[in-house]
């Protein structure tokens, strides 16, 4: 039998296991496929572990997206992390923040007024051999790239915020057949590693309206990691300001991009859902 909290942060929903008695995950990927069937399992886009840290960490994150495939890191997922840690260590004081390793690098969540968390995530990389992308030469910037899907050239920009992602800007995003486009974009041979996609478009400077194809998960509700990327994307294209509200599905995210450190900031909420026992393992 296995406890379980799923909490959500933006409707992008996560099962959290406390998996603090070792440093591997405490279930297999095929496991973490049939917790997150919403028909047959709990249902989530993904089961997040809260393991052991080191000696630069409090605790280590690991997740299995609802495939089965591991990424590198989840800006949302992280998010509910940070408030699962808070709930088990019963500490929630304002301020208070995590150093958390993923294998996207070490990310701090910072626990907020109202329910919030804010993140420091890191500097932003958009080098094609950052990403990983065949998108130009290695060493280049993936900046307004033409890229063809579904017999469509694309004006694409990639960053990677610990995980990869591919933007583009459009004039209407409520019509983007998000179902068709999203696992073309994910599968394209030019992303050895597949994407994350995001459809982002301008509202004002300070305001996008973003919907994401999200690798492994599909068509989700919120991407924290994706919001981050489109405020980068859109500052090189000149598309937005470095400081921008993205409205996604399930609510906005406040985005800031510091010209300064060269981090970028994400805060926004995460919610126990319910909890539970999974009885079969």
């Amino acid at each position: 039998m296995i406890e379980f909290s799923k909490y959500q942060g933006l409707g992008n929903d996560f099962i959290l296991i406390d998996n603090r008695h070792q440093n591997t995950p405490v279930i297999t990927p095929e496991q973490a496929v049939k917790m997150c069937d919403r028909h047959l399992g709990i249902g989530a886009d993904g089961v997040i572990f809260a393991l052991p840290g080191d000696e630069e960490t409090d605790y280590t994150m690991r997740i299995f997206n609802a495939d089965g495939s591991e990424p590198e890191m989840c800006g949302n997922g992280i998010r509910c992390l940070a408030k699962f840690i808070a709930d088990l260590e019963q500490k929630h004081n304002v301020g208070h923040s995590y150093q958390i390793r993923t294998l996207g690098g070490i990310i701090t969540p910072q626990l907020e007024a109202q329910g919030q968390v804010k993140v420091d995530m890191g500097v932003p990389t958009y080098q094609a051999q950052a990403i990983p992308t065949t998108l130009g030469t290695p060493e280049a910037e993936v900046i307004n790239q033409p890229l063809v899907v579904a017999d469509q050239t694309w004006s694409v920009t990639c960053v990677n915020m610990g995980n990869p992602h591919c933007v583009t800007f459009v004039e209407d995003v409520e019509k983007i057949p998000l179902a068709i486009l999203g696992p073309q974009f994910e599968h394209h041979p030019a992303f050895p590693e597949r994407i994350n996609t995001e459809f982002i478009q301008v509202i004002r400077p300070d305001y996008l309206k973003m919907r994401v194809w999200e690798r492994g998960a599909g068509m989700t509700l919120a991407c924290g990691t994706g919001a981050c990327a489109a405020v980068v994307a859109g500052v090189l294209t000149g598309m937005s300001e470095s400081v921008c509200t993205v409205e996604l599905p399930g609510g906005p995210l406040a985005i800031a991009w510091s010209s300064e450190t060269g981090h970028i900031y994400m805060t926004g909420p995460a919610e126990l859902v319910f909890k539970g026992n999974n009885l079969w393992k």
